[in-house]
């Protein structure tokens, strides 16, 4: 798990900005982002699992020969999650992980259906989230947000069902930011899911669902009709459509991109195929994620580099990708600010002569 799926090669002091950079983060999964620590004490404690417990032995096992693998993967992963304690856990955990790499704020995209469906009772599992975020909070400085996104591959029952959770102001918690759809595109129109993101919406939540990540930009345009995105995850084939370039960049829909996981789920072939410099040539606000990290083996440290090789960036403009998912967010306009001025302030400092 220590190897990198995609080595960025970007000079050391570049490395060293981006270790101490101010950072936000608005696609990572919260099951995906177990660390192979985790992943292993969860694995150990429910031997039936046909995860392995070794962290050496997950390297193989996170190594994926294409997007339906990774799902399989995923959610045998997501099988391990099976009690409060479990849900607690992994999300202090993640929050941990995050402060590491500088994560000021992080809106985690969580599937609630997958845990209430193995049997957690829900109001237990809000609880546990919303005591792992205030504690990661107080000690770690990290602001979490969540957005509950419906897996698709379950239809929908997992729609009403996650819906209902995102919107019942009995069970609704306070972290609670946005409404998301994720899993396999292939087989998983979009338009079939308004009804429940219209329930979300006026709700007061926002929506970020996938599209364009294994399927063409239609899939983006049917997110924007129908589900009335304000961010699209991942977006990658958006770059075959110059109207739709044109629309996101003119509406500012940013693109929660994810390079690192594009090359592993062989939804880009290789990095230098990947379009995240037509996004940027085009004017679409583009933001930088890690989506699952350790199961790619890497953090949003590592996606910044590839950024950098990719769009030939230094550290102004990755100062400049770092507000780019500042400004994206659903973080109040006083907290943008804070993180923005820390960004100008540390990327000044470092420059200083």
């Amino acid at each position: 798990m220590s190897e990198r799926l995609v080595e960025p090669r970007v000079p050391r002091d570049l490395h060293a900005f981006i270790a101490s950079l101010p950072k936000a983060e608005l696609h990572v999964h919260h099951v995906g982002s177990a660390s192979p620590r985790i992943v292993s004490e969860l694995a150990a404690r429910h031997p039936d699992s046909r995860v392995p417990s070794d962290p050496e032995a997950l390297v193989d096992y996170f190594t994926f020969t294409d997007f339906a693998h990774f799902i399989e993967v995923y959610l045998s992963v997501v099988d391990l999650i099976r009690t409060p304690e479990d849900v607690r856990l992994l999300t202090y955990e993640v929050a941990r992980d995050l402060a590491r790499q500088q994560v000021r704020y992080a809106e985690l995209t969580i599937t609630p259906f997958s845990s209430t469906r193995r049997g957690i009772d829900e109001r237990a599992f809000m609880e546990a989230i919303e005591d792992a975020r205030k504690a990661a909070e107080a000690e770690f400085g990290t602001v979490l947000r969540w957005c509950f996104d419906i897996p698709g591959e379950a239809g929908l029952e997992a729609a009403e069902e996650t819906a209902r959770l995102a919107t019942d102001d009995r069970l609704r918690p306070e972290g609670l930011v946005s409404f998301g759809l994720g899993g396999p595109e292939i087989g998983v129109p979009r338009p079939q899911f308004k009804p429940y993101f219209d329930r979300a919406i006026a709700a007061g939540l926002h929506s970020v669902p996938h599209a364009g990540e294994t399927t063409g930009p239609e899939t983006v345009w049917d997110a924007l009709t129908h589900l009335r995105a304000e961010r699209i995850g991942h977006g990658t084939s958006s770059a075959q459509d110059q109207k739709l370039l044109a629309h996101l960049a003119e509406h500012r829909v940013a693109l929660e991109v994810c390079p690192t996981s594009n090359i592993a789920t062989r939804a880009v072939r290789t990095l230098d195929e990947h379009p995240l410099a037509q996004f940027v040539q085009a004017g679409v606000l583009v933001t930088i994620n890690s989506d699952d990290p350790p199961m790619f083996g890497t953090d949003l440290d590592n996606e910044y580099a590839v950024a950098a090789r990719l769009l030939d960036l230094d550290e102004r403009g990755l100062a400049d990708l770092a507000k780019n998912a500042v400004e994206a967010s659903f973080l109040d306009e006083a907290g943008k600010r804070r993180i923005k001025d820390e960004i100008d302030t540390y990327t000044t400092d470092w420059l200083a002569p």
